[in-house]
């Protein structure tokens, strides 16, 4: 991805967010002189628990088709599961795109709810996972708000704004927008990006980035290039 559409894509997801009254944290505006004069120890928890700005065309090239805008707003560490305490949970917000969407995944571990905030409607396509990671035709029992319901196999539904559904790991589910842009909040188990993610169809994760401009504001994954000690 070229750095001149995601500070493009990043610009859009910040007036999208203001314009839904979604307030996002100080460290969303983070210019890179400001990371540049952060005291690393201080801002240890946002570096280690990859808070922040993360976008990605999952190396299909075509972003504004299949990709998706993130910005992670709390995380702890994948070790906390393991110990059963510190933070435990994650929270998340996306920026959909009319006509984009994520691709089919599920998660090994993490249980997420999946929150329409504004905008559009958002339509999620679910199956449950074979012991091969192939797609079953079993029926998934899923709830939405709360309220228990089975979901046939491939069915594509719709959740209106306010709507949420919970996701079980090893439910592999699709998300787009048919309509208009939407904003996606995500609340769940700590998230672990690198390790926790099984796509149906092969995809990148983290894009390459042609920097064909300087950032407005930095990924997820780079400040450790850009801050001192």
């Amino acid at each position: 991805m070229k750095r001149s559409e995601i500070n493009i894509i990043i610009e859009e997801a910040k007036d999208y967010c203001k314009k839904n009254n979604f307030k996002l944290p100080p460290f969303a505006f983070w210019s890179v002189q400001d990371w540049k004069n952060k005291d690393k120890e201080k801002v240890d928890e946002i570096i280690t628990h990859s808070l922040g700005w993360d976008i990605t065309d999952f190396g299909l090239g075509d972003f504004k088709k299949t990709g998706i805008c993130i910005f992670t707003i709390r995380n702890g560490s994948p070790e906390n599961l393991k110990l059963g305490k510190g933070k435990l949970y994650a929270e998340k917000v996306f920026f959909l795109y009319k006509n984009q969407e994520v691709p089919l995944h599920y998660h090994w571990i993490k249980v997420e709810d999946v929150i329409n905030r504004a905008g559009g409607a958002v339509g999620v396509q679910l199956y449950n996972s074979t012991k091969d990671d192939g797609l079953d035709s079993t029926i998934i029992s899923a709830s939405i708000d709360g309220e228990k319901i089975d979901i046939e196999a491939g069915k594509e539904f719709f959740l209106k704004s306010g709507e949420s559904i919970t996701l079980m790991p090893g439910v592999y589910h699709r998300f787009w927008c048919p309509d208009e842009n939407v904003l996606v909040g995500e609340v769940s188990l700590v998230n672990d990006d690198r390790n926790d993610n099984k796509f149906y169809e092969p995809v990148g994760r983290f894009p390459k980035i042609d920097e064909d401009e300087e950032p407005i504001h930095l990924l997820c994954n780079e400040y450790l290039n850009f801050i001192d000690g």
